[in-house]
Order: structure tokens, then C-alpha cells, then sequence
């Protein structure tokens, strides 16, 4: 995460923007283990200084911009009922973060060592599932817990993920799913 606050605009968010970019596209042609902060700077037309003031490190630097990716850009889709937004989202969720690309950006999140950046990415997590159980209630449906849908299907999605113990089939998410609006139902 940034150390020091970044104007909307100007040359502070041109100069992220830019560090940011020289990132996405280095990480497209070479390992990210070879990445360093000079070659971050040289690339993007900064001092390493500038990158060690504003991130600290390319730990923060990588979870930066693994956030950035992740940040949602729509609300999760209204299919209409509450159990069928719920199921279309952790499909979708399930794929994007078990993908390759999702895979590396998780670790990019989990190896900052602040934990502001993992703090952001559950967030994001959090915002989408309280617009669903939102969109529920003003449709007149039984809400639910967005901590417990945190515990009971997103915690075992990722742990899956993390571990690699287990393929994430769409008849496994739609399982959690499934068992979570099964108890729901019946608290």
C-alpha cells in the first residue's frame, strides 16, 4: 500500500499510474522473482527512491497493484433471487481467484508484509457480498450474515485455492453454496 497519501490527479497519481503499468507489464514478460525496484523505477521514468518512499518495497509495491486489479469495477449481477445472486457470484469468484492470474495476484496480496493490502482485497469481498444480501432485503427476501458467507463459502474457497488440496469444481462452490442457504434458512 502506499506510505504516503496520493492525490486524485496530478503528479502523484501519474506517477503511480505509471509504476503501476511498468509492473503489469513486466509481470506479463518475466517472473516476478526477477522484478526489481531499479528496473521498476528505469522503466517507468522514476527514481528508486520514489518507489521506496511511496510502497517501501516491491513486496508492496506487487500487493499494490494485485489490489488494483482486484478492485471490483461492477456490483455482482441480479439474477433476481437472493440464491441465485449469491451461487453467480462465488462462480464467478471461484474462477477469477483460482485462475493463474488470480493465483499470482494472491500471492502478491499475501506476501505484503503491512496487511493493508489484504485488508482491501476482503474488503472488496465484503462490499459485494452486503450489496447481495442488500439487494435480498429490499426484494423482501431473508438477508443473511455476510461474516458467516465470509466463513462458510469464501474461507474454504480460498483455503482450497492457497493449498491446492482440492479442485474447485462448480458442483463443490455451488455445494458451499448450497449449505449456506440451507442454514440460513433455518436460524
Amino acid at each position: 500500500m502506499a506510505r504516503e497519501m496520493v492525490r486524485q490527479g496530478g503528479r502523484s497519481a501519474r506517477i503511480q499510474s505509471e509504476v503501476h503499468r511498468t509492473v503489469r507489464d513486466l509481470l506479463k514478460t518475466m517472473d516476478r522473482g526477477a522484478i526489481t525496484v531499479p528496473m521498476v523505477a528505469e522503466k517507468s521514468g522514476v527514481t528508486p527512491s520514489t518507489i521506496y518512499r511511496r510502497w517501501g518495497d516491491l513486496s508492496e509495491l506487487l500487493a499494490d497493484v494485485a489490489v488494483a486489479r482486484m478492485r471490483p469495477v461492477a456490483d455482482p449481477e441480479d439474477t433476481g433471487a437472493m440464491g441465485s445472486d449469491l451461487e453467480t457470484f462465488i462462480l464467478q469468484y471461484a474462477e477469477e481467484m483460482s485462475s493463474k492470474v488470480g493465483r499470482s495476484m494472491l500471492a502478491d496480496v499475501l506476501g505484503s508484509m503491512e496487511g493493508a493490502a489484504a485488508g482491501r482485497c476482503c474488503q472488496f469481498t465484503y462490499d459485494h457480498l452486503e450489496t447481495l444480501r442488500e439487494r435480498a432485503l429490499t426484494r423482501g427476501e431473508t438477508g443473511f450474515d455476510v461474516s458467516e458467507a465470509i466463513d462458510v463459502v469464501v474461507a474454504p474457497i480460498i483455503y482450497h485455492i492457497l493449498f491446492g488440496d482440492r479442485e474447485l469444481t462448480t458442483d463443490y462452490c455451488r455445494s458451499l453454496v448450497s449449505r449456506f442457504l440451507e442454514k440460513c434458512a433455518g436460524a
